[in-house]
């Protein structure tokens, strides 16, 4: 099945999964094939809400309810039902569900392969899930404390009667790796379209993880496993998953650096394409050669607002797993490791393949790795904004010591968020913490 073709199909094909007790394979992958529920406008949001690649204008502010502004500015908040918490846990019930009626029906020589597939993609899509809501709602990964820190709820039943307890950040980090480590045995390299799970897909998920922690070592070589699968890049200056840079909607969705796909949801919605305006200072660190400057902006006013998502939306972010960040992971981890010359290369490969090409390209040096690593993390955030990744990257740089302190003013008043601050845990649903859970 073609990838592109194929993911269109399972978006417009009705889930069965709702009305009947899944029973068979089939009822099983349908259940997982359901992209509303699996991956459309599911992955967590707060944390874009909360980083610094947008600000509002004072008029936006003012005509905000109070919880949008205490939203904006740092400030916990009673909210309820939806939100990203019940959002991204409904994949995760599937996903249990799936891995408790899969092993009641016995795996033979005709089903073997379907077997497989769906035990690995529920893994992948639990792993994955916790991953977003632990980046979310858990403080930043600290070999020193992370064993007392506390993460989120690692549901593994589909039992409601079950007690929910919030484990710590190392137990919820461990687990999202041991299910997708699990979930590589058991996957096709390429699925049948970039909504499904994948053996890339694991690859590269464990190497955002691996980045996130730290762990450098691991995070190249996860991203060198999945480049090995799909490395494909679009080229800003002509291409067939391209509309056109200048449009509203410059990409095509399930484009061909899409290894995974799904979309942040709607939560707060403050940094909406259309109340969020760039930081000035990021538009202006692109190059006026940097065709990303027209496919990822347009005009808004007398500033920017954002266009970029590979959603092919004006209004929907991509939040998925793509080769331009796992080229990026690379790069990072190979800039860490001192691989100075080969994190350069993967930087240049992709900066070249957004670079308008009837100007000369001028490939990025770097003097050690304290450089090399400056400018592969500046090209990071110029690639991958809008897509919840900023959030974990602040919350890991301070931990490493960059002493990032974000800023956003309203009615003349400065309001700061400080590195390593206790809000990088951001606060869970109030109808959660009535359940009895522990309030960040």
């Amino acid at each position: 099945m073609n990838i592109l073709s194929g993911c269109d199909k399972y978006l417009e094909k009705k889930s069965d999964a709702k009305l009947i007790v899944p029973k068979t394979v089939d009822d099983l992958q349908g259940m997982l094939d359901d992209g509303a529920t699996m991956n459309l406008m599911r992955t967590p949001s707060y944390g874009e809400s909360e980083a610094d690649d947008f600000f509002l204008l004072p008029t936006t502010l003012n005509g905000f309810n109070q919880t949008l502004r205490d939203v904006y500015l740092w400030k916990s908040i009673d909210y309820r039902f939806g939100n990203d918490w019940s959002d991204a846990y409904l994949p995760v019930y599937n996903s249990n569900l799936c891995l408790e009626i899969l092993p009641t029906i016995p795996r033979d020589d005709l089903n073997s392969k379907q077997w497989d597939n769906i035990k690995g993609s529920a893994l992948f899509f639990r792993s994955y899930y916790f991953y977003c809501l632990t980046t979310t709602f858990g403080l930043a990964y600290n070999p020193a404390t992370s064993e007392r820190d506390l993460g989120i709820v690692l549901r593994l039943s589909s039992d409601f009667n079950i007690k929910s307890e919030r484990a710590t950040v190392k137990k919820c980090l461990d687990k999202v790796i041991s299910d997708a480590e699990e979930s590589l045995l058991l996957l096709p390299n390429v699925g049948e379209n970039t909504l499904r799970p994948s053996r890339a897909a694991a690859f590269a998920l464990l190497s955002r993880v691996k980045l996130y922690m730290g762990d450098y070592a691991a995070a190249f070589k996860y991203a060198d496993e999945c480049l090995k699968i799909k490395s494909s890049l679009i080229d800003y200056n002509s291409d067939t998953d391209l509309l056109g840079i200048d449009l509203n909607v410059p990409f095509k969705r399930f484009n061909k650096e899409t290894i995974f796909y799904t979309e942040l949801n709607f939560g707060f919605s403050i940094h909406s394409t259309s109340r969020g305006k760039i930081d000035t200072l990021l538009y202006n660190s692109y190059s006026a050669d940097d065709l990303r400057k027209k496919a990822f902006f347009r005009p808004n006013g007398q500033y920017q607002q954002f266009k970029g998502s590979y959603a092919s939306s004006s209004t929907t972010f991509f939040s998925g797993l793509a080769t331009d960040e796992t080229i990026l992971n690379r790069a990072e981890a190979n800039a860490y490791l001192g691989n100075i010359e080969a994190a350069l290369t993967d930087l240049n490969l992709l900066r070249k393949k957004r670079w308008k090409n009837s100007v000369p390209f001028i490939p990025t040096t770097a003097i050690g790795k304290v450089d090399a690593l400056s400018k592969v993390r500046e090209e990071r955030r110029k690639e991958l904004l809008m897509r919840n990744i900023r959030w974990a990257d602040i919350k890991r740089y301070n931990v490493e010591g960059a002493g990032i302190t974000l800023k956003r003013a309203l009615n003349g008043v400065i309001y700061s968020l400080e590195p390593n601050s206790k809000f990088y845990a951001l606060p869970l649903p109030t109808d959660i913490i009535e359940q009895g859970l522990q309030q960040n």
